[in-house]
């Protein structure tokens, strides 16, 4: 059976995060929802449904037929926000749903013809071209729909206990110093090349730490699982970081991190506290920025997303940010703030709860970060990792500046937000 991952039209809820990546890239645990999907099926999938304007780049990235009619006679088709936990095995000729979302598909013949990723981005269209196909229900514990950004965040927990047990008991392969204390070390995983240095506490007893290779934690920090710190990060003297946090490749931070997801290649290097928030790559926070992710009234938080407000239903909700964005000193972001796509704050006044992308806010008032000049910095923050931009990723980045300087990038009023409204081509790839 050839299995296929396809967006649909939920990847718009998922924004800013999916500018840069396909919503089954998305981190929660230990891994990213593709890999989630691999490893409960115990092989690689075989295909890939994107947006066209990151096509090109997923089929770089992953080289996998990308929108490319799959030729096997039988097909599993995933969708990419799916948290798969087990394998999906459906009959022949069925799928299941969420609501108007396509949640998984078992087809052949005509039904696997028509599914081109017009009809995969129209729900209208979707529903149209598998109504003929049995409906049957998935099991919740085996695979549930990521439908806003708040869903990977508070999985995030759960997630890392789930992924630590199937690795099985703990160990450590790396160095640890003398003053180093781990409490529940059966629930502790230290990675090869990595170093642990004196006075840093890992405390296990309420959830397990896993911590992958070549990892530096320097001395004072405390690490209070359940937690992920992935492979080549770097944690600060003194750093404080709180169960259901999940750092992903080459971060480097400091200061008070909870329940965050840190997707990658970003930094948080000084003091100050961000939690319940899900922050891109290359994203660079600013000595003492802070997150609030609690209203004083402890009610349920509401979020921008796609032009309009959500109301979360979580009573902690920190800040969404996109890739490449950077807070100056002393930032200070809202409850459920959403930071978009290469932004900069550096105003000395607290931000609004939405930050359109290519956003420049100092304290003489909002302005455009010119996307060329965004683009120009972001090759040097990410040469600054031994990275370098492919002519496929700099050919998105190009067609979304453009899209930006004819004014399809557009904001409007609303409940007292400024709100992105965005063509589905309208992302970027960074």
């Amino acid at each position: 059976m050839t299995i296929v991952l396809f967006e649909d039209h939920g990847f718009l809820d998922l924004l800013p995060l999916v500018y840069s990546r396909a919503t089954f890239n998305l981190r929660c645990g230990f891994s990213n929802l593709r890999e989630k999907v691999e490893h409960a099926h115990g092989r690689p999938i075989d295909a890939m449904y994107v947006r066209p304007s990151i096509a090109d780049v997923m089929a770089e990235r992953w080289k996998l037929p990308v929108n490319v009619a799959p030729s096997a006679d039988r097909q599993l088709w995933i969708n990419g926000r799916a948290m798969v936990r087990g394998a999906i095995d459906l009959p022949a000729d069925s799928a299941c749903w969420d609501g108007d979302a396509l949640v998984a598909a078992s087809v052949s013949g005509p039904a696997a013809k028509a599914l081109t990723i017009e009809t995969m981005l129209d729900s209208a269209k979707l529903g149209a071209a598998l109504k003929a196909l049995r409906r049957v229900e998935i099991p919740a514990e085996t695979c549930r729909l990521i439908r806003y950004p708040w869903n990977l965040i508070h999985s995030n927990a759960d997630e890392i206990v789930r992924q630590f047990a199937l690795h099985g008991q703990g160990a450590i392969l790396g160095k640890i110093y003398d003053g180093v204390h781990i409490l529940n070390s059966a629930a502790v995983w230290i990675g090869k090349g990595t170093r642990i240095k004196p006075c840093t506490v890992l405390d296990a007893e309420e959830g397990p730490i896993h911590i992958g290779d070549n990892v530096t934690l320097n001395p004072n920090v405390t690490i209070t699982g359940p937690c992920f710190i992935g492979d080549q990060c770097i944690v600060q003297s003194g750093s404080n970081i709180r169960g259901g946090t999940s750092l992903g490749t080459f971060c480097k931070v400091g200061g008070e991190i909870e329940g965050t997801i840190f997707h990658g290649y970003s930094n948080k290097q000084h003091d100050g506290f961000v939690g319940h928030s899900y922050i891109g790559e290359w994203v660079n926070l600013g000595a003492d920025t802070v997150t609030s992710d609690l209203k004083n009234t402890y009610g349920a938080v509401k979020v921008a997303i796609n032009g309009r407000e959500v109301d979360s239903g979580e009573t902690f909700v920190g800040s969404i940010i996109g890739d490449h964005s950077k807070t100056g000193i002393n930032t200070t972001l809202p409850t459920g703030c959403v930071v978009g796509y290469a932004c900069n704050l550096f105003a000395s006044r607290h931000p609004p709860k939405f930050v359109p992308s290519f956003s420049w806010l100092t304290d003489e008032g909002p302005a455009v970060n010119e996307p060329a000049r965004a683009l120009a910095v972001a090759l040097k923050v990410v040469a600054r990792r031994k990275r370098d931009y492919s002519e496929a990723e700099r050919g998105c980045s190009c067609r979304l500046c453009a899209k930006q300087r004819s004014g399809k990038l557009q904001i409007r009023k609303l409940s007292r937000l400024d709100l992105e409204i965005q063509d589905p081509d309208d992302f970027v790839v960074g």
